[in-house]
Formats: structure tokens, C-alpha cells, sequence
């Protein structure tokens, strides 16, 4: 099982092969706010757990385990996104609070959370009745 600071590798290089086609280690520095020397120390190892593919000055590809736990990484990160924004939390700390949670969650409390996503999403009604609640509580402080 990937480390959270793999996890956050993993993450960050399926997205840009998803997005650019490819990842190279100045992208995922960039990408992450690290030193390229501590992205090749990484890749290295996800490279030696078999979650990429990676030659020196040509470049990485995610070997199919990488892929799954990538898509899977980046479900969670984009689920917990849409949790945030449906209970209220302020669209500036969203990110934050996401990256601070992401990694401490079990996959079963992801699955659940993503049921009460749907619960929310199938029923505007049920957001609207959400607010209400928060605009009470908040004239009561």
C-alpha cells in the first residue's frame, strides 16, 4: 500500500499524463512546490514497487497497477471536493481542507461519503434544507 507521500505522486502524475500526456520530473516538482531531486528519489521508488516505469532522461510511464490507484486517488480527491462544496465549506479553504483529510480516511468512509454525495445530488431539496439549517445555527451564535 502506497505511503500518503505516494499516494500524493501517484496522484499528481496520472493527472498530468491525463492531462499533457506525459510527466516529466520538472513537471511533478512543479506541480507538488519540491525539489526535482526529490521527485527523482520518488519516482525511483514507485518505479521499484512496480507503480511506474521510469528510465533517466526519457521519462515515466504508470504501469497498470500505478493507473488504477491513480484513477482511484484522484476519485477521492475530487469526491471529497464535491462533499466540501454540498455541506457549505467556504470555496477558499476547500482545497485545504481536502489535502488535510484526504490521506486519514479509510476507503470504506470514502464509499460512504460518496453515498451521501448521491443522497444530496438526487434531490436538490435536500442541499436547500442543508442551508437552511447552517443559516440557523449561524444566527444563533
Amino acid at each position: 500500500m502506497p505511503t500518503p507521500s505516494m499516494e500524493d505522486y501517484i496522484e499528481q502524475i496520472y493527472i498530468l499524463i491525463d492531462e499533457k500526456g506525459y510527466a516529466r520530473v520538472s513537471d511533478i516538482a512543479e506541480a507538488l512546490a519540491v525539489h526535482p531531486s526529490s521527485v527523482t528519489k520518488m519516482v525511483q521508488k514507485l518505479d521499484k514497487d512496480e507503480y511506474l516505469i521510469y528510465e533517466k532522461y526519457r521519462g515515466l510511464i504508470l504501469t497498470p497497477k500505478g493507473k488504477k490507484i491513480g484513477k482511484r486517488l484522484v476519485y477521492r480527491h475530487e469526491l471529497l471536493e464535491q462533499f466540501m462544496r454540498i455541506i457549505g465549506v467556504d470555496e477558499d479553504k476547500v482545497y485545504n481542507d481536502v489535502e488535510g483529510i484526504e490521506h486519514h480516511l479509510s476507503w470504506n468512509a470514502i464509499d460512504r461519503i460518496g453515498d451521501l454525495v448521491q443522497f444530496f445530488e438526487e434531490n436538490k431539496e435536500r442541499v436547500e434544507s442543508l442551508r437552511g439549517i447552517q443559516k440557523q445555527n449561524e444566527e444563533q451564535q
